[in-house]
């Protein structure tokens, strides 16, 4: 693991550029985040990009509006992005996702076998957990395994803002889903 002194944490050498690039891109989600929370939707937004830098897709959490468990922003983006390219892999396109948080337990295995190559999320899972009591998952060493398997990881990336809009939501009476681990 790497760390910066910006708290950027990242599984390969830190890469000044792409902190650059992903903070660019995340701040630009936490800036929307609000607007897709009026409409609904839960607390996080993801980005998917190819390695040129275009836009793939973006979506947000949908779990409550939509009824359906699995409709984290992650899922829903890269359910997005393959569908746009007609093709389950997209590692083929270089992709990165971008997330205002990091992601969870299935969000990550979502990831791992779409194909892409590039994760950056701003809050961190325990920062997720401690302000809005989402149970994020157990996730032993997921960055280094990763790693293992070609895919980099930057995060913490400009979380104060994130962490706001999640204490945000939480003050706002949104609902929060499966709140407590049992046990």
């Amino acid at each position: 693991m790497y760390k910066n002194s910006n708290t950027v944490i990242a599984n390969e050498k830190i890469d000044h550029d792409k902190i650059a690039w992903a903070r660019k891109i995340i701040l630009e989600l936490y800036n929307e985040l609000p607007d897709y929370i009026k409409k609904g939707c839960g607390p996080f937004l993801a980005a998917i990009y190819d390695g040129n830098g275009r836009l793939i897709a973006k979506s947000a959490n949908t779990v409550i509006h939509d009824k359906c468990s699995n409709n984290h922003a992650e899922i829903n983006t890269i359910r997005m992005a393959e569908k746009a390219l007609k093709n389950h892999d997209l590692s083929s396109q270089n992709a990165s996702l971008f997330v205002t948080a990091e992601p969870c337990m299935m969000c990550l295995g979502g990831i791992m076998w779409s194909g892409i190559k590039n994760v950056y999320f701003g809050v961190t899972s325990n920062d997720v957990e401690n302000i809005t009591g989402f149970d994020e998952g157990i996730k032993p060493n997921w960055m280094s395994e990763f790693k293992k398997r070609g895919i980099n990881v930057y995060g913490s990336i400009e979380p104060e803002i994130g962490k706001s809009i999640l204490q945000n939501y939480v003050s706002q009476q949104h609902v929060i889903y499966k709140p407590k681990r049992n046990g």
